[in-house]
């Protein structure tokens, strides 16, 4: 079964039942990475071998239309914020969770474009799929 990115909604709360939602997203990021290769090599293989180590989760970003309020909002995120991604009407088509800290920058842009902003959220925790049930 496929999903569509309609819709997906970013949101910020202590607990998924009462998350609200942060601001409208045009994009977001992979949720999670490869883990590092840890090299096990001895002189007596043939070729490298490795196990699978530490899994890489790089910062978070997400691309929006620029609004001052959403800008303010984001940047007032001081501390450390529980964050969820939902797919789906309700989550229906999955929920990930993680905490971290968040802020936005205005992006560049041309002749005729819409003026966006990147979201930074910096993981604490992994990103980790959310059951509601």
């Amino acid at each position: 079964m496929a999903i569509l990115t309609y819709p997906v909604t970013l949101k910020t709360g202590s607990d998924y039942a009462s998350a609200t939602k942060l601001i409208d997203i045009k994009s977001f990021p992979d949720l999670g990475g490869a883990p590092e290769q840890v090299e096990k090599t001895t002189l007596s293989d043939s070729a490298r071998t490795y196990i699978a180590g530490i899994q890489d989760q790089q910062v978070l970003e997400f691309t929006a239309n620029f609004d001052k309020d959403d800008f303010t909002a984001v940047n007032a995120l001081s501390a450390e914020t529980t964050f969820w991604l939902e797919f789906g009407t309700g989550g229906s088509s999955g929920i990930f969770t993680w905490k971290g800290t968040a802020m936005a920058y205005v992006n560049g842009a041309g002749v005729n474009e819409v003026v966006e902003m990147t979201v930074v959220c910096t993981p604490s925790t992994p990103v980790t799929p959310y059951s509601a049930t």
